[in-house]
């Protein structure tokens, strides 16, 4: 560079964070000897988006993920603008899937030349992500695990299941880029679940909650959090210990026809336990256990052990029900364990000749 010259370069970069970013210039010249120059920028990166999410267990390996994106910006400043692209990148071992594309089904619709169908104004406003001034949009991915691994560890209660990416360009082809923080799996059941396990009001149902993965994430972790000292309340496989989870349990009845149902029990503790399982008749309501109510299940191996029983329900009444009053008894130690709500059934009546 000669002197009183320069050089002027640009230099890009996509940031995703909102807050107070710094960034370095280094150069590196040569005078009299090999010289460094530094130079600290601090400047503040807002984004014109709100994002909230909303997470719901879908089963033991799958969770849905709503994320909703709100235009925070000013009216009246052009602060309009479109979402060019929405990713969800997922941690290594899950997969994301979109579910309910507006954009793609109104493109599909005009690239369908041979059925010649009519694309309403409003589809197409509705595909294109024009977001203006305090309107939102809510995206719904499904997160599932996809690995070996992944699939038969489960999703527990806060795993990481990924982020958002939204890309937006205004008015003029200005590009923004910004990531949502971290989702997390929620708990598998809300707080007091298991001290009234059959409250009155309590939609709470086994199937499709993780509840047994989440008790054995909470096994797997209590030798670190014993060894901090740290004195709280007791972990979830402590509260419940062998679980009971329904193996695709049937979503309707016909009314006055058994049905069989398979259960898996799992011992979550680190002790084998002699175990009993009990359909308890007087929790039960609209459907109730078939033929046997008891049954002995033998000695069931420690840390992660688990058995299959089968069990027969009949509707008593049409409606829609849970299969409930289960609980499993140690034959050993007298220890009672009464379990949530196995599953949601719709009980119809037969058709009338």
């Amino acid at each position: 560079i000669p002197p009183g010259g320069g050089l002027d370069a640009i230099v890009s970069r996509s940031l995703e964070e909102v807050g107070q970013h710094i960034l370095r210039v280094e150069v590196g010249y040569s005078s009299n000897g090999p010289k460094t120059l530094r130079k600290f920028y601090r400047f503040n990166v807002s984004s014109p988006l709100h994002i909230r999410e909303r997470t719901m267990r879908a089963g033991d390996a799958s969770c849905f993920v709503s994320i909703a994106v709100e235009n925070a910006t000013s009216p009246g400043n052009g602060g309009g603008f479109t979402i060019s692209s929405v990713e969800f990148l997922p941690p290594p071992g899950l997969v994301a899937e979109r579910v309910g594309e507006v954009g793609n089904a109104v493109l599909n619709k005009v690239n369908d030349t041979k059925e010649k169908k009519k694309i309403r104004a409003a589809e197409l406003f509705d595909g294109c992500g024009r977001l203006d001034p305090s309107e939102s949009f809510r995206y719904v991915f499904l997160v599932k695990a996809e690995s070996e691994d992944a699939t038969l560890r489960g999703i527990a209660c806060g795993d990481e299941l990924g982020k958002a990416i939204f890309t937006w360009r205004k008015a003029m082809g200005e590009a923004g880029r910004i990531a949502s923080t971290p989702v997390l799996c929620p708990p598998s059941h809300p707080p007091g679940l298991l001290e009234e396990t059959a409250a009155l009001g309590n939609k709470f149902v086994v199937h499709a909650s993780g509840l047994s993965v989440d008790a054995a994430a909470a096994a797997a972790n209590r030798s670190a959090s014993r060894s901090d000292g740290s004195g709280g309340s007791p972990s979830l496989d402590e509260l419940l210990p062998v679980t009971v989870e329904p193996i695709d349990p049937p979503t309707t009845m016909k009314l006055a026809v058994s049905q069989k149902v398979e259960l898996l029990i799992v011992n979550h503790s680190d002790n084998a336990m002699n175990l009993q399982l009990q359909m308890r008749l007087p929790q039960m309501s609209g459907v109730v256990i078939c033929g046997s109510s008891f049954k002995n299940l033998g000695e069931v191996p420690p840390s992660g052990g688990s058995c299959v029983v089968d069990v027969r329900l009949v509707a008593l009444v049409a409606g829609l029900f849970r299969a409930q009053g289960c609980c499993i008894v140690d034959l050993t130690s007298g220890r009672e364990m009464p379990q949530p709500p196995l599953f949601n059934v719709f009980v119809e009546k037969e058709d009338e000749q």
